[in-house]
C-alpha cells in the first residue's frame, strides 16, 4: 500500500434512492481502514443528478451513517462544485481533448444495433469528433441537443487493484464516452475524476461494479493533465450475494439501511455483521467491537469473491448485541415497539403507561420484567409486541385444539387446567412469585403420570395462547394472580363450550 502515512479516502453516496446494505457496506470499509492507518474519511455527496435527486434520500444517506456511528473530518457535495468542474470541463474542450456531439438517440442506437449485429461490443462511432468549433458552435446556436465526449486514444489501460491485482481494458471496447450535458453539467465519471484529484483522494474503495468506470476515469485523468502519482490506488470490494449466490434482492436483505433501525437491530450489530461481508480478521472471531474492527483491518483480509448475506447470522449478532445491554437499556429500548402497536400508551408525566386495552397503569419496574422474561429469545427489538403482547391484552385469542398436549381428550384438559387452577388459586397474594409457584406446580406436574406437558402445556396456552414462550411459572408471576386466574377459567370455558 502507497501513502500509507497519509492515507485520504471517501465514501460518495448519490441521493437518488434507499441507502442500502450496500452502500453502509462501503462507506463502513472506508472509514475502518482510515481510522486503521490514521487517515481523513470524507463525506462526498455526489448529488449531481438534479432529475433524480431527493432530500430524503440525503438525509437518509446522514442518518444511516450517523447511525452506524461512521465518523467523517471533511464533507462536500457536488452540487456546490459546479464551477471547479466546468473549468476542468472548458480546458478539455479547449485543448481539443474532448468534443461536442449531436447524434440523436436513434442514430445512436441504429449504430449500437448494428455492432452488436456483428458480434462487437456497442461504442461510439466518432462521427461528431471532426467537427470544427466553427459548425458545433452554430448546432448550438440552433438549439441542437448535444452531450460531451472524450476522445479515447485506443489504449490499453492497466491498473493494480490491492484485491485482485493487476487488471487491463482495451479501452477501444468503449470509445468516446459522454462525459457531460453541457459544459456545466458533468456526469459521474468526470466530476468524480476532478473531485479525487483536487481532493487528495490516495485510496479509492468501492464495490467491484465499478470496475468497468476504472480504466474511464483513468483515461479521464491523463486527459486533465493529472500525473500518474496522484492517482488513487484502488479497492473494488466483493459484491454482496443473496442466499442463492445471485446478486442480492430485496427478499434477502437489499433494503433501505433503515429499515434495518426501524426493525429493532442495533447499530452494534450492524456494523459487527457488515465486516464480515467480505472480509475476514484471519482468526475464528465472530464478535469485535468497534474498536477491534479498528485495529484488526487490513486490505489482506478483503476477499475477491462474493459475500453472501446471512439473515440468520445477522439475527444471531443482533441477539448476543441485546443481552450484552443493561434490562433498563433493553427495555427502554422497546418501549417504543410496543407504543407503535398500540399496546402502551405513554402518560404526559412519562413516569408511567397505560395499557392500551384495559386502561391499567404500568410503571417501568414491571415493564422490565416482562422484557427480562424474553430478553434471551429477542432477535430484534421489534418482536417484543408479538412475543409479549399477550401479558398486556384484556383477552388473548387462540383456537381451543392449541390446548391439547399429545393425546389428551376434552376431560383431560379440563382436568389438568382445573388443578393448575386450584393450585394457583391457594398460593397467597404476598407468596405470589416464580419460585413458589415451581414448587407448587412442578411436583404436581410429575404426579399426572406421563409427563409434565400434561399438566405444563396447557397452562402454557391459557396463559399466553402461544405454543412457544417464556416457562408458564415465569408468566403466571408476571401476570399475577388475578389476571393468571381469569385466564385459566377463560380456557375451561373455552373447553367446556
Amino acid at each position: 500500500i502507497k501513502n500509507i502515512g497519509n492515507v485520504r479516502a471517501r465514501m460518495a453516496p448519490s441521493p437518488t434512492g434507499h441507502f442500502h446494505i450496500g452502500n453502509a457496506r462501503t462507506a463502513l470499509f472506508n472509514e475502518l481502514f482510515c481510522q486503521r492507518y490514521g487517515g481523513a474519511f470524507i463525506l462526498r455527496i455526489d448529488d449531481t443528478d438534479r432529475d433524480r435527486y431527493s432530500p430524503e434520500y440525503e438525509t437518509e444517506i446522514i442518518d444511516g451513517l450517523k447511525w452506524l456511528g461512521l465518523e467523517w473530518g471533511e464533507e462536500y457535495r457536488q452540487s456546490e462544485r459546479q464551477d471547479i468542474y466546468q473549468r476542468y470541463i472548458q480546458k478539455l474542450l479547449d485543448e481539443k481533448k474532448a468534443y461536442f456531439c449531436f447524434c440523436s438517440k436513434d442514430d445512436l442506437e441504429a449504430h449500437r444495433q448494428y455492432l452488436m449485429g456483428r458480434g462487437e461490443a456497442p461504442r461510439y462511432s466518432g462521427k461528431c469528433r471532426e467537427f470544427s468549433e466553427k459548425q458545433a458552435a452554430e448546432n448550438i446556436k440552433q438549439g441542437q441537443e448535444s452531450v460531451i465526449r472524450l476522445k479515447s486514444s485506443g489504449a490499453k489501460v492497466i491498473f493494480e487493484d490491492l484485491i485482485r491485482g493487476r487488471i487491463e481494458y482495451e479501452t477501444a471496447s468503449f470509445g468516446d464516452i459522454v462525459i457531460a450535458k453541457n459544459v456545466s453539467s458533468p456526469l459521474y465519471n468526470v466530476a468524480s475524476v476532478i473531485d479525487d484529484f483536487e481532493m487528495k483522494i490516495t485510496h479509492i474503495v468501492r464495490g467491484e461494479d465499478h470496475i468497468p468506470n476504472t480504466p474511464k476515469q483513468i483515461l479521464m485523468a491523463k486527459a486533465l493533465g493529472f500525473s500518474e502519482k496522484s492517482r488513487a490506488q484502488y479497492i473494488h470490494l466483493p459484491l454482496i450475494l443473496g442466499p442463492n449466490r445471485a446478486k442480492l434482492s430485496s427478499r434477502h436483505g437489499a433494503v433501505s439501511l433503515l429499515e434495518y433501525r426501524q426493525a429493532g437491530y442495533l447499530p452494534e450489530a450492524m456494523v459487527n455483521f457488515l465486516a464480515f461481508l467480505g472480509w475476514n480478521p484471519g482468526s475464528n472471531k465472530e464478535v469485535l467491537s468497534r474498536d477491534d474492527l479498528i485495529k484488526e483491518f487490513s486490505v489482506k483480509g478483503l476477499h475477491k469473491a462474493g459475500a453472501v448475506f446471512n439473515s440468520q447470522k445477522l439475527d444471531w449478532l443482533n441477539g448476543f448485541y441485546i443481552r450484552q445491554k443493561s434490562l433498563a437499556e433493553i427495555t427502554s429500548m422497546c418501549l417504543p415497539y410496543l407504543v407503535e402497536k398500540n399496546i402502551l400508551r405513554e402518560k404526559d408525566d412519562k413516569q408511567k403507561y397505560v395499557i392500551c386495552a384495559t386502561g391499567e397503569e404500568v410503571d417501568f419496574e414491571y415493564l422490565q420484567t416482562v422484557v427480562a422474561a424474553y430478553r434471551e429469545r429477542l432477535k430484534k427489538l421489534s418482536e417484543i409486541g408479538e412475543l409479549a403482547g399477550f401479558f398486556f391484552a384484556d383477552e388473548i385469542l387462540y383456537e381451543k385444539e392449541l390446548l391439547i398436549w399429545k393425546q389428551m381428550t376434552s376431560q383431560d384438559i379440563i382436568f389438568s387446567l382445573t388443578a393448575a387452577k386450584d393450585a394457583i388459586e391457594s398460593i397467597a397474594e404476598n407468596d405470589f412469585s416464580k419460585e413458589n409457584l415451581e414448587k407448587l406446580l412442578a411436583p404436581l406436574a410429575e404426579k399426572f403420570g406421563k409427563d409434565r406437558g400434561y399438566l405444563l402445556w396447557p397452562l402454557r396456552v391459557a396463559l399466553t395462547g402461544q405454543a412457544s414462550s417464556a416457562g408458564p411459572f415465569e408468566v403466571a408471576a408476571i401476570l399475577g394472580k388475578e389476571k393468571a386466574i381469569k385466564r385459566l377459567k377463560t380456557a375451561l370455558n373455552r373447553v367446556q363450550v
